[in-house]
């Protein structure tokens, strides 16, 4: 049994109804450790919901205060989480929440581990990263160490889903999906270009941020006759638009340092089209669960070949290397290396 006193973002409620990826992975690692017997306390926000020991560090999610107050109300988050991890109580201390937290390690006796979720692609965090390199870091995919390969990187730890919140199905719909944030990095445009090319309908789902605002409207205004916009759904809605997808497609202009979508549409039985770029070549392996292309031409291309995708294969992948359970093995392995 490991001691663990989780803090990440609160930026949405635990769990997350719709959007909130790294509350979502905290979240379910979280349950799954406390069903396999460890001792977790999650500091989290008041109206969260947890079978781990709950330490209320705020009132409610950031996403719910004003912004000029939200730097504040994160801060304090921190302070009371470190205020009560530094009395010894764990084992160790899993942090993910960015870079925010690292520069309270000091205060604590026991190891904090920092799951990075990407926060080396930001420059601007390097100073900060570099000046704590000696804590010991999580990465998601291999790629992601090349962000910053100087980290002390102590394990590669894919994030894991619960697949029974996606179950497989036939992908009946005949439609392509495209599920992220309507955001450049992300690229929907592309995957509506791939899909009119390809004479499929196309569905997007995703939130708009209010700073790609402007590029959210241009994606908007090009969803029309077969290509239409669903909203940001919450899970139950999300599970059903994946498992009746006909396909995914994934198309990135920056390096993902992983992509949980992609998890979710291969545990709904969806193969995935995705651009070769970040993590991608690690979670879907080309010509058995998906296809890896380099542009729009390949990927209209792999759209014709879809159909020789087995759909069991995708959701038994997704089961055996990507589940919740797999993901809280790993942390377990490593929290008992370093604490």
């Amino acid at each position: 049994m490991v001691r663990v006193g989780m803090i990440a973002p609160i930026t949405y409620p635990y769990p997350p109804r719709g959007y909130g990826p790294w509350e979502r992975v905290t979240h379910d690692l979280t349950e799954r450790l406390v069903s396999d017997g460890h001792e977790v306390t999650l500091f989290a926000t008041a109206e969260s919901r947890t079978s781990a020991r709950l330490v209320v560090t705020a009132d409610r999610p950031l996403s719910e205060v004003p912004g000029t107050r939200r730097r504040a109300e994160e801060d304090q988050h921190i302070e009371r989480a470190i205020r009560t991890a530094a009395k010894g109580e764990f084992d160790v201390v899993h942090s993910h929440l960015h870079v925010h937290a690292l520069g309270h390690a000091d205060r604590l006796s026991q190891a904090m581990l920092t799951t990075l979720h990407g926060a080396a692609w930001d420059r601007a965090h390097h100073e900060q990263l570099r000046r704590h390199a000696h804590q010991p870091f999580v990465s998601l995919s291999d790629r992601e160490r090349l962000f910053l390969p100087e980290l002390n990187y102590v394990a590669t730890i894919p994030n894991g889903i619960r697949t029974h919140d996606f179950p497989a199905g036939a992908g009946g719909g005949g439609y392509l999906a495209f599920v992220g944030r309507l955001a450049p990095e992300k690229a929907p445009l592309l995957a509506i270009e791939c899909a009119r090319r390809s004479g499929r309908p196309l569905k997007i789902a995703g939130v708009i941020e209010e700073a790609h605002r402007d590029y959210a409207e241009t994606v908007l205004a090009l969803c029309r006759d077969d290509i239409e916009y669903v909203g940001a759904l919450e899970r139950p809605a999300l599970s059903r638009l994946m498992r009746e997808a006909g396909g995914l497609l994934m198309p990135l202009t920056w390096d993902e340092p992983f992509g949980l979508v992609v998890v979710e549409s291969l545990a709904s039985g969806t193969p995935v089209i995705a651009w070769r770029r970040g993590a991608m070549p690690e979670i879907v392996e080309d010509g058995v669960t998906g296809f890896l292309v380099d542009d729009v031409d390949e990927a209209v291309v792999a759209v014709a070949r879809l159909e020789s995708i087995s759909r069991q294969t995708c959701a038994t992948q997704a089961a055996t290397r990507f589940s919740d359970s797999v993901m809280a093995e790993r942390y377990t392995r490593l929290y008992e290396t370093i604490s």
